[in-house]
C-alpha cells in the first residue's frame, strides 16, 4: 500500500496500490516524497481501489493469496490500439451498395452523414472513421482456475484486454 485514504482526510475510503519499482532518477520529486511517506520505492503503476474496509496499513504487500480459487473477478486493461480505421472495420458497415450502376471508390465509404440545409451539420457521435482501440475495457466473472502461489500467478478463465506484457487490474 502506498496510501491509505479515509473519509475523515479525504472524504471517501480507499487504498493506493503500486507496483513495479521504477528507479529514482526517472520519478520527479513529488513521486519520491509520495512513496518514502509508504517507505517504498517509487512504483511504475499506481492504482486506487475505493474500499469500506479498514484492515489496511501503510506499507502493506498484497498477493494472489488474497484472492480465493473459484471465485469470480472482474478484469480491467487497455485494449490493443489499431490505429487509425475506416468505417467498415471500425463499425462494420458494409459500404455504399454494390460495385456496378456507377459507382466509384465507394466500395468501404460510410455514405451519407447527415440531412441537407437543415440542420446544416453533422449531428455528434456520428460513427464515422478514427482511432480504433487504445480503450479502457473491462472483462467482467472471470473465474479464478488456479492460484500458484509460489509465482505468484492467477489463471483466469476467458479473454483478458490488453497486449501481452501490458497491466491489467484484477478487481473483486
Amino acid at each position: 500500500m502506498t496510501q491509505v485514504k479515509t473519509v475523515d482526510n479525504d472524504g471517501y475510503a480507499a487504498v493506493q496500490v503500486g507496483y513495479g519499482d521504477k528507479k529514482a532518477k526517472l520519478a520527479n520529486k513529488a513521486e519520491v516524497g509520495h512513496f518514502q511517506k509508504a517507505n517504498a520505492t517509487p512504483k511504475v503503476k499506481v492504482v486506487e481501489f475505493r474500499t469500506e474496509d479498514s484492515t489496511f496499513n501503510l506499507g502493506d504487500t498484497i498477493n494472489v493469496d488474497f484472492f480465493e480459487e473459484g471465485e469470480f473477478l472482474d478484469v480491467v486493461g487497455t485494449s490493443k490500439g489499431k490505429g487509425f480505421q475506416g468505417v467498415v472495420k471500425r463499425y462494420n458497415f458494409s459500404g455504399v451498395g454494390g460495385q456496378t450502376h456507377g459507382q466509384h471508390n465507394r466500395l468501404r465509404h460510410p455514405g451519407s452523414i447527415g440531412a441537407c440545409s437543415w440542420p446544416s451539420r453533422v449531428f455528434k457521435g456520428m460513427r464515422m472513421a478514427g482511432r480504433m482501440g487504445n480503450d479502457r475495457v473491462k472483462i467482467q466473472n472471470l473465474r479464478v482456475l488456479r492460484i500458484l502461489a509460489d509465482k505468484n500467478l492467477i489463471v483466469v478463465s476467458g479473454s483478458v484486454p490488453g497486449a501481452k506484457n501490458s497491466f491489467v487490474v484484477l478487481e473483486k
